[in-house]
């Protein structure tokens, strides 16, 4: 049986949205969101915290599962933008 994937609600785009600005190339570089950011933006990341994906709960570094995340999620990015 299948179980039916999750879907694309705007929280969760958020979240996604948020990880794929992640620099890969470099571990040295982190993401602060400051607190005049658009809620929507700021409500993800938390998120993105408590999901242990992010380091701090304004952004921060990507632990090692945010990092799996962010290259799964930039390489699919990648293949679906492909003309």
């Amino acid at each position: 049986m299948l179980i039916p994937p999750p879907k694309l609600t705007p929280e969760l785009v958020a979240e996604l949205d948020f990880l794929a600005h992640y620099d890969l190339d470099t571990m040295q570089e982190g993401i602060k969101v400051h607190k005049e950011a658009d809620s929507s933006v700021i409500a993800a990341v938390q998120r993105l915290h408590d999901k242990k994906l992010v380091t701090q709960t304004d952004g921060g570094y990507l632990t090692a599962l945010g990092r799996e995340v962010a290259e799964a999620l930039q390489a699919t990015l990648t293949i679906l933008d492909t003309k």
